[in-house]
């Protein structure tokens, strides 16, 4: 890229900037996969930076042409959006659906909608305030949905004519545990069979056999069937980058962080895991992560650790110089010349 990158890792960089103009110094199909969480459209501004709901769909358009441009034929663009309320009445603004239909219409986003994905914070506080807890005519809005939207779809075999998924995902790496139910039943093959109400014939082997886990199960604590619901509590108050950015009085830790589960889970589901020496479907050795909107980079910290590639693109400058947080010991944020707020207090 021509940019300078504002710090580097073992597998990836971030840079600071807007990111339609990051995107636009990236060749054509160079990234296998898009994880991101755009600020929302909601009608007050937050400190982070949001478009407001008569604009947005306009604005996150501009993002959605170069990200398809730059995403490889198998690449996959994972999208965490939220929902808003009309200005001063209880009633849903449709602007995600409206963006939805434009991302997947043919003539303008040219996406295809390969899945869609809920997110459920069960610890999201009662939202919003004026019609739940005031009025108390709505509950709480605590589900925002998370698209997997592909450039590519394979139309009659799952497989292109080389043999390879469009877009590249396999359930298999993101299987779940078995219940203690299922354990019994591979144990046992006893399972009630035959002819349901809905038309579907269980063959008595159906459910017998052990694929090493459930595919996929929702990927949160609550114990139900196979579903798309990611269930995660955004309460996290103790990890190494709030810690980091605490200790060194960095008040400019990203307000609205998402959970590591989405981008866990879309990263181990649509990219391959290592080792690499048989991996000829990308740009580069290995696969490819970008985040558009990278914020405090969480992204970027779970793709190293996973051994993929990544880049970060933020344009506000203090969520990129907290960002490295993620991957600088505390001797290491010493060595940048920061200093903990605990000496800067003995000091005065």
């Amino acid at each position: 890229m021509g940019s300078s990158a504002e710090y580097h890792s073992d597998l990836g960089s971030a840079y600071r900037g807007d990111s339609r103009e990051l995107l636009r110094e990236l060749p054509d199909e160079s990234i296998d996969l898009i994880v991101t969480s755009p600020p929302f459209a909601l009608q007050h501004q937050k400190e982070y930076g949001n478009e407001n709901l008569e604009e947005y769909n306009d604005w996150f358009m501009e993002f959605a042409h170069e990200a398809r441009r730059v995403l490889q034929p198998h690449g996959s663009f994972v999208i965490e959006i939220g929902g808003a309320f009309e200005r001063g009445i209880p009633r849903r603004s449709t602007y995600q659906f409206e963006l939805i239909c434009r991302l997947t219409d043919e003539e303008e986003g040219r996406l295809h909608l390969a899945q869609d994905f809920y997110w459920f914070n069960p610890a999201k506080l009662p939202n919003p305030i004026e019609w739940v807890n005031v009025r108390k005519i709505r509950v709480t809005d605590a589900v925002t949905h998370v698209w997997w939207l592909a450039k590519d779809i394979n139309k009659v075999a799952a497989t292109d004519e080389d043999g390879q998924p469009h877009p590249e995902a396999d359930n298999r790496r993101v299987l779940q545990p078995y219940k203690d139910s299922q354990k019994k039943l591979i144990e046992t093959g006893e399972y009630n069979d035959g002819k349901r109400p809905s038309g579907w014939d269980i063959d008595s082997e159906a459910f017998a056999n052990d694929n090493g886990g459930a595919i996929p199960k929702n990927m949160g604590e609550v114990d139900k069937e196979e579903t798309n619901l990611i269930e995660a509590s955004n309460t996290a108050s103790n990890t190494h980058y709030l810690k980091m950015c605490r200790k060194f009085d960095m008040a400019d830790s990203h307000p609205a962080r998402f959970p590591r589960d989405i981008p866990e889970f879309f990263i181990d589901f649509l990219t391959p895991n290592p080792p690499y020496d048989d991996w000829d479907r990308g740009a580069l050795d290995r696969p490819v992560v970008l985040d558009i909107f990278a914020g405090s980079n969480l992204t970027g910290r779970i793709a190293e650790d996973k051994g993929r590639y990544w880049l970060a693109f933020e344009e506000n400058s203090d969520y990129v110089s907290t960002s490295q947080f993620r991957f600088l010991s505390e001797e290491e944020i010493r060595s940048l010349g920061y200093t903990p707020e605990e000496q800067s207090q003995e000091a005065q």
